[in-house]
């Protein structure tokens, strides 16, 4: 029985990406469709978030367009197809500073954030190296940091410093630095609250992209590749992998990449009325279907 309605919610989309930003060393493999997504984690009276997208405005809009992101929707759109506004949002897991996954926190007024400490000390150390370091930060917005310096003024950042379990019932956070950036963490949701949990979801951020991150080129391969961005080590990305795997007995399926398109074939899932897909990672007794 599950504790935990689990949905992830597609929010924009780069229609043709690079697969070499997907899948290291694909170079001249041509182009995937990159979904931007966030996760929503309803029951035991909270409402949590994976992430938040981007502000769709000022830099993130620049952002958006250097990147070729199109169709956005706002999270109040969005999350009206799980019954949810964002003033309900009672708690939002930051898995990393990036501009599609923290641009939205202003949008969520009520909600606690949890990020690791290096994910916000080392942006501020990155982006005052100037301009010679600029690729590190070529996806961060500052105006997004100091987004989460105001959070802490108004009581409603957590700043982590490594693992945490239980930071609401069943669900814990993990961290991988050092890997895709700085502070990277993960969110593993034990869905039967049980410690050694047999239903258990991993939402991997960006450490993860896409299938052939976690099991190689075809099914069976069981070859760690990883995306193709890190400003870290690529070593710390497979080494995330295989602790992301083994907290869901190396079931490629509950480890969540939202930037995979093919994770609509591997739950149950619906496009909505502007084209972005609605998947159903699992529903809590009594929670009705939001795509049958």
């Amino acid at each position: 029985m599950s504790d935990y309605s689990i949905w992830v919610l597609e929010y924009a989309y780069v229609p043709k990406y690079h697969m070499s930003g997907i899948i290291y060393g694909a170079h001249n493999e041509g182009y995937r469709k990159l979904p931007y997504g966030y996760v929503v984690i309803k029951g035991k009276g909270r409402v949590a978030m994976v992430d938040v997208g981007f502000n769709n405005k000022d830099l993130g809009a620049k952002f958006a367009s250097m990147y070729g992101v199109e169709n956005w929707r706002s999270p109040r759109e969005i999350l009206a197809q799980c019954d949810v506004t964002p003033e309900q949002v009672t708690d939002i897991f930051v898995t990393h500073a990036h501009f599609d996954h923290i641009g939205g926190t202003s949008e969520f007024p009520n909600a606690r954030f949890y990020i690791q400490e290096q994910e916000l000390s080392k942006w501020i150390w990155a982006m005052s190296m100037g301009r010679k370091f600029s690729f590190l930060t070529g996806a961060i917005d500052p105006a997004d940091i100091m987004r989460m310096v105001n959070a802490a003024k108004e009581g409603r950042l957590v700043v982590v410093d490594g693992d945490r379990e239980d930071v609401l019932p069943g669900i814990d956070i993990h961290a991988a630095l050092d890997s895709h950036t700085w502070g990277c963490m993960y969110v593993r949701v034990r869905n039967d609250g049980k410690p050694d949990s047999a239903d258990s979801f991993v939402f991997a951020g960006d450490l993860v992209y896409c299938m052939e991150n976690l099991r190689g080129r075809n099914e069976g391969d069981g070859t760690y590749i990883p995306v193709g961005l890190a400003v870290g080590s690529q070593y710390n990305l497979l080494a995330a992998t295989d602790r992301m795997l083994g907290m869901v007995g190396n079931e490629v399926k509950r480890v969540i990449p939202v930037h995979e398109e093919r994770l609509k074939d591997l739950y149950p899932s619906r496009l909505n009325k502007e084209g972005l897909q609605v998947i159903e990672i699992c529903l809590a007794p009594g929670e009705k279907s939001r795509v049958h």
